[in-house]
């Protein structure tokens, strides 16, 4: 017995009324109206009465199968499956019903269980991606490996819709073209010899005869797919999409059609549809045909129990998938066939609610489970056509069926997370396969570029028919946006029926019941990043995360109506609570402060917490410590996540993925590999790890109290700090929502967004070269018909690629890239910005905050800047200027704040704040930000390059520079002007754009505090000593191995390394030349401590750096003559340039008033005057025609050489060799050790100093220097 719904009804007692039974009954109705009414409920009963009638339920035809209960001509398992066990090579993703198929390996092959010997076969294969694959039979002899597959071996045959052919050893021409979507039927005739192929039900012709049969041959359904690519099988265990040519030629299935039960169910389908579509008018005493989709659920007793007969047969029919894809799920799509909206069709939900009253519990919730697998499958491999269509019909069944209450929240409860592929619209490979010719007839593509290869946006410059191929292109993709914005809408829909929390009438409200299964979906994607079995699609992800946002905005605008008080989605973020209170579980990631265990350890102290108020001390001391209560239970250890993923080709179960149980979902958790020990063991035992109690609920416990709160109870926001204001925010199962979207960009969609940016590239290089081609064709002279024609060919093939690309473009930008997925992201950055900002202002609390938070800002940011242009434009954004202060402001001040511990996120911080200032937006954003911050990210960025990761600090400084130094304009070198750009958008490539604001404000800093401009300024000359040194000992070994006859090549990696030491010295030189010029006084004010120590320093280094790069016929010279890929910024010009810069500009003008620091310069020992020829072209005839080439400065001469003679000759005199200093032998001693006494001169002794403490000679530490005087009697 089941109650459901007040009505009590037992499943075998009740029958129909006969004419035995007592008068009693004939008082419901009339007796002859219920005669009348089961006649024609039942219409086939060969005897009038009700009791035949009622017979005629179970009185059904019996069918004599041709094919017995064993199949004759078949070898295998009943239950025909793919062999994941032995039958397969390479690498594979096998769902967990084993009919579907990923290949994760170069060309992986696998077959099925079963083989057959003798008749005639069919099996149906859905493709599911459109690439490189072999589909086919093979025997059990074929053996495969990653390079040969099925149809590659003498006993295998195969067909490939990819590239049009048909495979056996050798290879023809063969059928037609596959899309994804499409069902490929593979019949096998061994009574002829032959194998024929059909695409969508259309025979492609016979593509094999004369194939191998006989004693000890068998063919097994086979397939061989290169990376990514899927597919399902379908032996028969589901409806064939195309079986009217297979039965007419008695093709057979491996599987047994339930032929009885599917008869059985179509009949009882159509009493239940007679039903529907009668009504008994008791007053007139007749019945009453009309339209059944106004059908609903009376009172009437007579009809009720007609249908619990009806139902009595038909409800353990519907748990069998066949019947349920077959019969039930096209009879409920035929209701909504009419068109309309959903609502207009309550028929479904009156259906529904007599699944749930006449059906046992486990009868309905198998149906509605199979019902959605079915639904899922037939979304997913339906072929994309202009309108969308199949799309659109199988979404609207879905949201009528989500519409009722009770089935809804059972379907969230299955597995809400296998719906993610209902929000996915698939982008075609190919353009007819979309109908897109027919959509967008007119193409078009940017034809202007600038000199270095960009776009040229300017439309003034247009031609009438350039203009007219745009506006007619533009309108083309308007109306495929319109079409898919249907398509979104309905997704949408269903996601606004999953997060509905007014529902409670049956239990917890439906949002609840998502919000719980929706964090584990995060869990799943979070914990296993580095096992792609359980992991959503990142394609998915994309479509999945944009339609989250808009349910969330509207719920979310929707209790700002009704909640006057609260925030607007347009100011939304999440409070710092969830961070640190425990009520949100976040998976063990990394926070800002580290991992939680460390930060539970850290700030358990009253002292660290006692700034943030003592009611946020009191409730961290008690999460912390007060661990035992028995209403909560600590987090159990889940040793499962660190056992090896190979384990599953070897039998071992891994927990199943959640979210795939499907054929054709993706990724599911068998993990077949011939090589998994090797490839997915880890080299070394996994520490188990450190036990961390939490304070938090399971997510499955959670109720709707425990998230919203009462009675004083916040919920998720328990916590409150005294920085955050006392307002209500919104819903708080909204918030958590929020921050699981947060996290989702986060984890896929970011680098998803980024890969499909590829398809606008590949418009640009192909736009590029057919205006290459068309010049050449007009420079083409008349003689030459043959290259002529050549052009004409290659013009033709660019032409047709930009036809396709640009139509697959549209698509792109309508579903990824429209101005709507934009203003998404763009809401995104903002949550983030505005949530780092509330998290900032809680003081040591900030540390809880997860890093991913810093990333999505970062990285919506990027994706805004990079990948939504041109098809929209950032700056058109609302409040875009203020948006980049604001994230500006973040940068700068957290990428050296010390509550970030993580070295890659500060790593992210400071590489984001060394793009920003590439820009001249973001920059003038960095100079808007507040005079304060400006200035403690300057003393940030002049902090000494000593024990951290120094070289994008050095970047930014140079940035900021750029267009001031001498020789420092350009945007490329001069030598690489001819050649193109790999990619023109780069950081670096962008024109340079100074900031003199924070140029001014490093000089006030260097100029105010003398210790931390020494301890600057030793640092860069520390690290540019390294630099160029490790350039020069890496050219030198270039140079060997390109003379070595035995070795004519440079390991790339080498070659790579030495032109990043080289950029360094060229970067750090032009800091030295940026500080020289702001605050000269550095290096020539000589009452500072440290300036005749940081001169003798600099002078030395450039010195050494003119005569290695000037020397005749020198080492630099000839690696710079081999011109070897990847060595191409290493040249003469940007290093001599910024030598010039410090040299010639700074030291010799600026010091003709000091005629000491000349004299520091001249007097080192590695001064050449050689070398100021060089720059200057002048000296040996020979040796100026042989490099000028390369650098010269004869054109804009700035002093004579006569200038160095005379401070040579009047500023340096003779020294006895025992009166210089014994370590640098180029200054005479000046200064004098204690406690030992040993000599040296100041600049070495100040040198050593400043990094040793210990005597150069007896290593006694030295405790004073005092100055040192030759006596006069010496």
């Amino acid at each position: 017995m089941s109650s459901k719904g007040g009505t009590v009804l037992s499943r075998r007692n009740y029958r129909l009324a006969s004419d035995t039974d007592k008068p009693k009954v004939t008082g419901i109705v009339n007796e002859k109206l219920l005669s009348d009414y089961l006649h024609h409920v039942f219409p086939a009963s060969s005897k009038p009465g009700p009791a035949s009638a009622a017979y005629r339920l179970v009185d059904y035809p019996r069918f004599l199968l041709v094919f017995g209960s064993m199949i004759e001509g078949c070898l295998g398992p009943s239950t025909v499956v793919l062999d994941h066990s032995s039958g397969f090579e390479g690498l594979l993703f096998v769902d967990d019903d084993l009919l579907g198929v990923i290949g994760h390996s170069n060309f992986s092959s696998i077959r099925a269980t079963t083989c057959v010997y003798k008749g005639k076969w069919v099996y149906e294969v859905l493709i599911s991606s459109q690439g490189l694959m072999q589909i086919g039979w093979c025997t059990l002899n074929c053996r495969f490996n990653q390079e040969e597959g099925v149809g590659d071996t003498p006993d295998s045959y195969a067909y490939d819709g990819n590239r049009v052919r048909k495979w056996n050893v050798t290879t023809t021409n063969y059928g037609k073209s596959w899309a994804a979507g499409d069902i490929v039927s593979c019949l096998i005739d061994l009574d002829e010899g032959t194998i024929t192929f059909c695409l969508n039900g259309q025979s492609l012709g016979v593509a094999f005869s004369n194939i191998k049969t006989g004693p000890g041959v068998a063919y097994f359904p086979a397939i061989s797919l290169s990376f990514k690519e899927s597919v399902a099988f379908n032996f028969g265990s589901r409806p064939l999409r195309y079986p009217s040519h297979f039965y007419a030629y008695t093709y057979r299935f491996y599987v047994i059609p339930p032929t009885t039960d599917l008869i059985k169910a179509n009949r009882l389908l159509g009493y239940l549809k007679t039903v529907l579509s009668t009504y008994i008018d008791t007053q007139e005493e007749k019945l009453v045909e009309r339209d059944s989709g106004v059908w609903q659920i009376q009172g009437d007793p007579t009809i009720l129990v007609t249908l619990a007969h009806i139902f009595n047969h038909f409800a353990p029919l519907m748990c069998k998938v066949y019947l349920v894809e077959d019969v039930l799920m096209n009879f409920l799509l035929s209701i909504l066939e009419g068109g309309g909206s959903v609502e207009e069709h309550p028929l479904i939900q009156q259906l529904l609610d007599l699944f749930w009253l006449l059906m046992e519990d486990h009868e309905v919730s198998e149906c509605l489970k199979q019902l959605m697998m079915s639904l899922l499958r037939a979304y997913r491999f339906s072929p994309i056509i202009p309108d969308l269509g199949f799309q659109i019909h199988y979404l609207r069944l879905t949201t009528a069926i989500l519409r009722h209450e009770k089935s809804r929240k059972y379907l969230i409860t299955f597995d809400v997370l296998r719906s993610v592929v209902f929000f996915y619209i698939k982008t075609p490979l190919r353009v007819k396969e979309a109908g897109l010719e027919e959509l967008i007839p007119t193409t078009w593509w940017p034809t202007r570029f600038d000199k270095e290869g960009k776009d040229e946006r300017d439309t003034r410059e247009e031609t009438p028919e350039e203009r007219l191929r745009r506006r007619a292109y533009e309108r083309g993709c308007h109306r495929l946006k319109k079409r898919i914005e249907v398509v979104e809408e309905l997704q949408v829909q269903i996601l606004r029926l999953m997060l509905n929390n007014k529902d409670k009438g049956t239990g917890e409200a439906s949002r609840y019941i998502f919000l719980n299964k929706f964090r584990k979906f995060l869990q799943e994607n979070a914990s296993n990043r580095g096992n792609p079995t359980v992991l959503c699609p990142p394609e998915y992800m994309v479509c999945f995360i944009h339609r989250l946002i808009t349910a969330i905005r509207s719920y979310w605008d929707e209790g700002k109506r009704k909640s006057p008080g609260s925030i607007s989605s347009e100011d939304a973020y999440v409070p710092p609570q969830l961070f640190y209170n425990g009520k949100v579980d976040y998976f063990d990631l990394q926070r800002l402060g580290g991992l939680l265990s460390h930060l539970k350890k850290t700030l358990k102290g009253w002292d660290l917490l006692q700034p943030t108020g003592s009611f946020i001390v009191l409730f961290i001391y008690l999460s912390m410590t007060d661990l035992n209560q028995p209403k909560v239970p600590a987090q159990k250890h889940i040793q499962q996540n660190n056992r090896p993923s190979g384990a599953v080709a070897m039998g071992g179960a891994l927990a199943r993925p959640s979210w795939l149980s499907s054929p054709t979902l993706g990724r599911a958790n068998r993990f077949l590999s011939t090589a998994a020990v090797s490839l997915m063991t880890p080299r070394r035992p996994l520490a188990p790890p450190e036990k961390v109690k939490v304070r938090t609920l399971a997510v499955e416990q959670r109720t709707e109290e425990d998230i919203e709160g009462s009675h004083g109870n916040d919920g998720l926001l328990l916590g409150r700090p005294f920085e955050e204001p006392d307002q209500p925010i919104t819903e708080k199962s909204l918030l958590e929502i929020l921050d699981g979207v947060v996290m989702m960009y986060n984890l896929s969609v970011h680098q998803q967004l980024g890969k499909m940016v590829v398809v606008s590239d590949d418009v640009h290089e192909y736009a590029v070269a057919l205006k290459d081609t068309d010049e050449k064709i007009a420079r083409c002279p008349s003689r030459r018909p043959d290259i002529l024609e050549e052009l004409q060919k290659t013009q033709k093939v660019f032409a047709e690629k930009l036809n396709h690309l640009s139509r697959r473009l549209a698509w792109i930008n309508a579903t990824i890239y429209s101005k709507e997925k934009m203003l998404d992201v763009y809401w995104l950055l903002q949550v983030c910005i505005r949530t780092i900002e509330h998290a900032d202002s809680t003081g040591s609390l900030f540390t809880f905050m997860p890093e991913f938070y810093l990333n999505v800002a970062m990285n919506s940011y990027s994706a805004l800047k990079n990948y939504f242009s041109p098809s929209n434009c950032m700056e058109e954004l609302p409040g875009y200027e203020d948006t980049l202060a604001q994230l500006a402001a973040i940068l700068a001040k957290h990428f050296a704040d010390p509550r970030i511990v993580g070295t890659d996120i500060k790593d992210s911080l400071m590489q984001a704040l060394a793009s920003y200032v590439c820009y001249p937006q973001s920059l003038r954003a960095v100079e808007r930000i507040p005079e304060e911050q400006r200035m403690a990210m300057m003393r940030n960025l002049l902090a000494p390059y000593e024990q951290r990761p120094w070289a994008q600090t050095n970047w930014i400084l140079v940035r900021l520079w750029r267009g001031c130094g001498f020789g420092y304009r350009y945007t490329r070198l001069p030598h690489l002007l001819k050649t193109k750009p790999e990619d023109a958008n780069l950081p670096s490539l962008q024109k340079p754009c100074p900031s003199l604001l924070l140029q001014r404000h490093m000089a006030e800093l260097l100029s105010q505090d003398k210790d931390m401009a020494a301890s600057f300024l030793n640092s860069v000359l520390n690290q540019l000593n390294w630099a160029f040194s490790e350039f020069i000992g890496m050219i030198q070994e270039i140079q060997q191995a390109a003379e070595w006859p035995e070795r004519n090549f440079v390991d790339t990696r080498q070659l790579k390394v030495c032109a990043t030491c080289f950029d360094l010295s060229v970067s750090l030189l032009r800091v030295l030349e940026m500080t020289i010029t702001l605050v000269p006084e550095i290096f020539l004010d000589w009452t500072r401590p440290s300036a005749e120590l940081l001169l003798r320093r600099l002078a030395q280094l450039l010195n050494q750096v003119l005569n290695r790069v000037t020397a005749e016929r020198n080492l630099f010279d000839r690696v710079v003559n081999l011109r070897l890929p990847g060595l191409e910024s290493v040249d003469h010009y940007p290093i001599l340039v910024a030598v010039t810069g410090i040299l010639v500009l700074n030291l010799i003008l600026l010091s003709c008033r000091i005629s000491r620091a000349a004299s520091v310069l001249l007097s080192d020992p590695c001064f050449q005057l050689r070398s100021i020829q060089y720059l200057l072209g002048e000296g040996d005839a020979r040796a100026a025609s042989a490099d000028r080439k390369h650098f010269s400065l004869t054109k804009n001469k700035v002093f004579d050489n006569t200038f160095f003679l005379e401070h040579l000759s009047h500023n340096v005199s003779p020294t006895s060799e025992d009166d210089l200093c014994p370590i640098c032998y180029a200054h005479s001693i000046s200064a004098i050790f204690k406690p030992c006494s040993h000599k040296s001169c100041k600049a070495c002794i100040n040198q050593h100093l400043m990094n040793n403490k210990d005597c150069f000679f007896c290593k006694a530490t030295i405790t004073g220097v005092d100055d040192y005087t030759k006596p006069a009697s010496s």
